[in-house]
């Protein structure tokens, strides 16, 4: 399914459409963004990293969490709105979604 690794291929019934992993990318972004306790992204990439399998799509999110907020709650919500966002505007299926969490912050979200 995927042509190459910058773009992921559906088929439709008239024709084709090809997803840019950067469309992927801020559809994710925004999606960490709504959730409460993140407070930034890793820079690199804007701190989401798309790989395409045969029939999915896996995304890398490095992110940095506000001090006083579950780590593990957070990374949950992050995973499912993630997913969910990307599926839904996409319909592709997302195969996980690995958060890495690489800091804290101290300050105020």
């Amino acid at each position: 399914m995927a042509d190459n690794k910058d773009y992921m291929t559906r088929e439709l019934e008239n024709g084709s459409v090809n997803i840019n992993e950067d469309v992927i990318v801020t559809i994710a972004t925004a999606a960490i963004h709504d959730i409460e306790g993140v407070v930034n992204l890793k820079n690199d990439r804007k701190g989401v990293r798309v790989s395409f399998g045969e029939d999915s799509v896996d995304l890398e999110c490095g992110l940095t969490v506000l001090y006083g907020h579950s780590v593990v709650e957070i990374a949950k919500n992050v995973q499912n709105a993630v997913s969910s966002a990307v599926e839904s505007m996409t319909g592709l299926k997302v195969g996980c979604v690995d958060v890495n969490v690489v800091g804290i912050s101290m300050g105020k979200n």
